[in-house]
């Protein structure tokens, strides 16, 4: 009895470790980029998908180029886009992380506060700016401005 019980255990244990390591394969090869296709010259990316103020990571691919941007909410309730790289660091292609607030240089440490991204916050470690416009409940982003990004990439 106790043998045919150890057997089961075994068994369930072994199955869920398989299952674990399936799982945590199949989230490893996604990274933390989600992959986005353009129509009409856009990207379209639901404004709900990014309305909990976390960074929500994308790559488009154009002639076989990976361009990796963010897309984050603010506290003030503006949306943000940038690049995924700077204009100082990008070479080394750590990309950037959110830290509260913030968005977190990957190489250099510097840290920007999400607010500021825009127009007006361009060179050293700031993260590259990419235009977007919210209409119709999306945010949409034009190819050419991505394409405009390629350089870091």
């Amino acid at each position: 009895m106790k043998s045919r019980i150890s057997r089961k255990f075994t068994a369930v244990l072994t199955a869920a470790f398989i299952f674990m390591a399936v799982a945590g394969a199949a989230a490893f090869s996604l990274g933390k980029y989600e992959k986005v296709k353009a129509a009409n010259g856009e990207v379209v990316i639901p404004a709900a998908k990014v309305a909990n103020g976390k960074a929500h990571f994308y790559k488009f691919e154009d002639n076989g180029k990976e361009i990796a941007f963010f897309v984050v909410k603010a506290s003030d309730g503006s949306i943000k886009s940038a690049f995924d790289a700077c204009d100082s660091c990008y070479r080394d292609k750590k990309g950037y992380e959110q830290q509260g607030d913030k968005m977190n240089c990957k190489n250099c440490n510097q840290k920007f506060v999400i607010n500021r991204i825009g127009p007006n916050a361009t060179g050293g470690c700031n993260p590259g700016y990419l235009p977007n416009k919210q209409t119709g409940g999306n945010v949409v982003i034009s190819v050419a401005d991505l394409k405009g990004g390629a350089k870091f990439f």
